[in-house]
């Protein structure tokens, strides 16, 4: 099994990378969905974050109110880092699931984390590769500002809020191009996963050469 971090700042193209890596073959666990699914109703994940931010954070069906809750973290480091300590484990415990799942069904498999922030949770060493998506940060507000409709202010805030590019930048194994169009950036991922099935294709060799 061979892993494979995925990250990269909002709207730099980091979706477009982990479909592409889906569609050649990768089993890619995203990490954005694990973190709605920790928070279901009936979860430990939920009744932890009800149990540290209040009845507040709740909708009235009784599913986390995510309006709610960030306008009770984004500007609150402390209350963020509280929230960080509830989610994240819980993130990671299903991520080894699914990666453990992938690898029971093809041992040869190809895993690809799609992690926001996983850089700024300090996870860069955690696997053989990290490919970071990358596009500026100037060129990434307005791609919120024109696709999302997001006010320049609340984007530059969104970007702000995350690792500097240059941070991303020094942690990669692999940087992606994401300042041109969609289609330029799945041909780098093609040729990106050429080179990982030529990776996988010789570890294989070199356990069967050691049997």
């Amino acid at each position: 099994m061979l892993r494979i971090g995925l990250t990269g700042g909002i709207a730099a193209g980091k979706s477009v990378a982990a479909r592409r890596l889906a569609e050649l073959g990768a089993d890619v666990i995203d990490h954005d969905v694990l973190a709605r699914e920790v928070v279901e109703p009936g979860t430990v994940g939920l009744e932890e974050v009800v149990a540290a931010f209040g009845d507040g954070v709740l909708a009235p069906d009784g599913s986390l109110d995510r309006p709610a809750l960030g306008r009770r973290v984004f500007d609150d480091d402390d209350a963020r880092a509280r929230l960080e300590g509830i989610l994240h484990p819980e993130i990671r415990r299903l991520a080894a699931e699914r990666e453990a799942l992938a690898a029971a069904a093809e041992a040869r498999t190809v895993v690809v984390h799609d992690i926001p922030l996983l850089v700024e949770t300090g996870q860069a060493d955690h696997f053989h590769l990290l490919v970071v998506v990358h596009a500026p940060a100037d060129q990434r507000v307005g791609r919120l500002v024109a696709g999302r409709g997001m006010d320049e202010a609340a984007a530059r805030a969104r970007v702000a809020a995350q690792a500097a590019d240059e941070e991303r930048l020094a942690a990669a194994d692999v940087t992606l191009d994401g300042t041109g169009t969609e289609d330029d950036l799945r041909v780098q991922v093609d040729e990106l996963w050429q080179r990982l099935e030529r990776e996988v294709a010789e570890e294989a060799d070199a356990e069967g050469a050691g049997a």
